[in-house]
């Protein structure tokens, strides 16, 4: 695969926003999403035009780019709506009903089948691909997806240390604790492509994996009842 061309230092690190005009369809801009995930996922980021998008979803290149801007913006979008998908802001509210451990549990549960899934194994590798360095995109990335991930779950964590189930100095250093925990060596190994040789290995589950690094992070974290 041919070395993506130098990002040019002037553009902007933001995606490029698409042009004013009529309010979008939606039902088309959801079919360009999916499809860009598809083609993203099969072929990679480099390979991917924005003709195969537009073929792949049924509407003109004219409409990908009034939806996106760019592929770049197209890119991003994707992985925002990979995340919101599988760590739905609703997952993240506190709901003070529900035990500690169990709401932990929930959310390590949904963000370990999310960062997981093929789609996400796939979109790892293309933003640690050399094509990507020194570009935006990965930055574009983190602030698209994992940003709002840690932030949300700092959120729930603030609340359960004001209700007293919690000691932490810093919720968006024990955020980001919990969600590279939950990563850990599984994930490094699916990345890698060796996961059966993982399960072997450990003869641990991802469902035993989750709980132990809630359990982990409990003992960490949780004050004394």
């Amino acid at each position: 695969m041919a070395p993506r061309a130098p990002t040019n230092p002037a553009k902007s690190t933001a995606p490029h926003a698409p042009g004013p005009g009529r309010p979008k369809d939606l039902a088309k801009r959801e079919a360009i999403l999916e499809a860009s995930k598809r083609l993203f996922v099969q072929l990679g980021f480099d390979a991917v035009s924005m003709d195969q998008i537009a073929a792949e979803a049924g509407v003109s290149k004219l409409t990908v780019y009034s939806h996106f801007g760019d592929k770049d913006a197209l890119f991003v979008a994707a992985v925002k709506s990979h995340c919101e998908q599988g760590m739905p802001t609703s997952l993240l509210e506190d709901r003070p009903d529900v035990p500690l451990a169990v709401r932990l549990l929930e959310v390590a549960t949904a963000f370990y089948a999310m960062i997981s899934s093929p789609e996400a194994i796939a979109g790892h590798r293309i933003l640690c691909s050399p094509q990507l360095a020194n570009t935006p995109l990965p930055q574009m990335f983190w602030e698209a997806g994992p940003r709002r991930v840690q932030e949300g779950f700092a959120a729930l964590l603030d609340a359960r240390v004001a209700a007293g189930q919690l000691f932490i100095d810093d919720t968006e250093l024990a955020a980001s604790q919990f969600f590279t925990l939950l990563k850990g060596e599984p994930h490094a190994r699916l990345v890698f492509g060796c996961a059966c040789a993982s399960d072997a290995i450990t003869g641990m589950v991802p469902e035993a994996h989750v709980a132990a690094c809630v359990e982990l992070f409990l003992r960490a974290y949780a004050r004394p009842q």
